[in-house]
């Protein structure tokens, strides 16, 4: 079965989590969009719920299956995020996440959530994070040269992300994004504050303490995933 199809099991399993009443976050990427295609079949069939997206890409694809969205002016907390990763350490379920783009919008919508649901194909696990993936930062256009020098200083190689024409790929936020290759991460909440207290980074792709489950299908079936298990 490929990895698209694991991706589906597993974001079908997550959409179940869902229940009436629930404010509901919608998380970005290829797997997410699947858990936005199986709630909008859920609300169809009756269940009722609001949702919170984080970009602009899943408010399109919300809004194109029926599911009613709101903000956080209208709602504090989420009770449910559900979104994929990048990688997703064992045991921890610590994340990297922010290569579709969208990590400040999602790290906004996790920080607000009770539970973050991640829904993952088996090869997104890992023993330690950076291991199979760069390390997405936003950052401010203004200064960006002088913010990846002061990244690289803490041992990453950091290059500005660029779309296929060429061009700097700009955030839903209007940020840029530098993509940075540390070695294996050992110390994750250490790096997120190191990153964090320089000076023009918007936010790290580095989700730490913030997952709550993990679902992750493949060739043995779905596995529900929880802190240190």
């Amino acid at each position: 079965m490929s990895a698209s199809e694991y991706k589906r099991q597993a974001a079908e399993f997550a959409a179940e989590m869902v229940e009436d009443g629930m404010v509901v976050g919608l998380g970005t990427g290829s797997t997410a969009a699947f858990v936005v295609e199986a709630l909008g079949r859920r609300h169809k069939e009756g269940l009722r719920f609001v949702a919170i997206p984080t970009s602009l890409a899943t408010e399109k694809q919300a809004l194109g299956v029926g599911i009613p969205l709101t903000t956080f002016g209208e709602h504090a907390r989420v009770n449910l995020t559900i979104d994929g990763a990048d990688e997703i350490q064992r045991g921890t379920l610590n994340l990297i996440k922010g290569l579709g783009g969208a990590l400040l919008r999602e790290k906004i919508v996790a920080a607000s959530s009770d539970r973050l649901v991640i829904v993952a194909d088996e090869t997104k696990l890992v023993d330690h994070l950076g291991m199979k993936t760069l390390l997405p930062v936003e950052v401010t256009s203004f200064g960006w040269e002088s913010t990846a020098r002061q990244i690289e200083r803490l041992g990453a190689q950091a290059s500005p992300r660029r779309n296929r024409e060429g061009a700097f790929f700009v955030s839903d936020g209007g940020n840029l994004i530098l993509d940075c290759r540390f070695p294996v991460i050992s110390d994750a909440g250490r790096l997120e504050q190191d990153i964090r207290s320089i000076v023009g980074v918007v936010e790290s792709g580095l989700f730490v303490g913030m997952g709550t489950d993990a679902i992750v299908a493949g060739g043995e079936g779905i596995a529900h995933l929880t802190v240190g298990a």
